[in-house]
């Protein structure tokens, strides 16, 4: 197993850990639920340098992205940034991304800690028809998530860069707690605003002592995995290996608004025949009806036990008190207020479509 930079800091605050996308990190320190509410509330920090980070250059990098992204690249403004997915030949997903334009023709791919080896062979593979330059960074980058409410105002003190200027999915690069050239971005995955900091590795425990002390007056606390998974189920978002993988339909799980066919991307004739007449299957958000805790794997069933569909995520939701989960669903029943069943140890636990998100950002 792969260990960040600050694995040593996560044992001395005698986080639990386990092994995920290849890499020993830390699921929580003090409690899934404590830690959640906080970053809810007020703020927390998450490691999360176990995700990959490549960057693509030069003239041919919009040309390749366009190709191999879902999403209409040419759309990304100077400082911005935009989701997006990888489409596969055959209607599934090889990755979703968050694409960062840095510069002119200098875009930075920021990739699931799971799929680094596989994107990458992904990506140079179709950049023998395109000529972009290309480089992984992931081994020698940090990112450290900030988030909640208070995050802005918190690490102000850290940086000269306004960081309540910065509108969502945006970014800016500056001096972050005595580190040059880091970039500062609004793109978490929590629903909970805040920003997203790329450093270099060898910086980040000094930068990550940085952030607990100047959060401190605000609360702020160190922040897992698990907690980041019931922060980003509640708002609905995807999570490869759950809700997205190489045989699921983007425009079944949902993200037919980031498909962008008409730029010639891969598999784009099928993924417009999908725009256009629909899919079999769609990914729904469910609300539970009874104390029942739906998980991943759980069937979902109609009335007469009939099975409907499946569970990709399930949780008891820290912010509502109340069981939530996504899956997908034979279309028919996709519909907001059906009622259908979670099929809990052989017992039908009623929950109904909602919509999503379960909670407003």
């Amino acid at each position: 197993m792969k260990k960040t930079t600050l694995y040593n800091t996560h044992l001395a605050l005698n986080a639990k850990m386990t092994s995920f996308g290849g890499f020993e990190m830390p699921i929580q320190y003090t409690g899934v639920k404590k830690e959640h509410l906080t970053v809810r509330d007020s703020l927390g920090v998450f490691d999360v340098s176990h995700m990959g980070e490549f960057y693509v250059t030069g003239p041919k990098a919009l040309p390749l992205l366009q190709y191999i992204c879902s999403n209409d690249i040419s759309k990304i403004s100077i400082g911005k940034a935009q989701y997006n997915y990888f489409p596969n030949e055959t209607g599934g997903i090889v990755d979703d991304l968050i694409v960062y334009r840095l510069e002119s023709s200098t875009y930075l791919l920021v990739v699931n800690a799971s799929n680094i080896s596989k994107d990458w062979d992904w990506i140079q593979k179709h950049n023998t028809s395109f000529g972009a330059e290309l480089e992984d960074r992931s081994e020698v980058t940090a990112l450290l998530a900030i988030q909640g409410p208070k995050a802005m105002q918190a690490m102000q003190k850290l940086t000269s860069s306004r960081l309540n200027e910065l509108p969502f999915y945006a970014h800016t690069t500056g001096t972050f707690a005595g580190c040059e050239n880091t970039l500062i971005a609004t793109t978490g995955y929590t629903g909970a605003g805040g920003i997203e900091i790329y450093f270099p590795s060898d910086k980040a425990p000094q930068v990550w002592d940085a952030v607990l002390q100047a959060g401190a007056d605000y609360g702020i606390t160190p922040a897992g995995l698990a907690a980041r998974d019931t922060l980003r189920t509640e708002m609905g978002y995807c999570l490869y290996g759950n809700e997205i993988n190489d045989t699921s339909s983007p425009i079944a799980a949902g993200l037919k608004w980031i498909s962008k066919p008409e730029t010639g991307c891969v598999n784009a004739a099928q993924i417009a025949t999908e725009i256009a007449n629909g899919t079999l299957k769609k990914l729904v958000g469910f609300a539970m009806n009874s104390r029942a805790i739906p998980r991943s794997g759980h069937d979902l069933v109609d009335k007469e036990n009939n099975i409907i569909g499946q569970v990709t995520s399930g949780t008891q939701s820290p912010s509502l008190s109340q069981g939530i989960g996504l899956g997908y669903v034979d279309t028919e029943f996709s519909k907001i207020g059906t009622d259908i069943g979670v099929l809990i140890r052989e017992k039908n636990c009623p929950a109904q479509v909602v919509k999503l998100p379960f909670i407003k950002s």
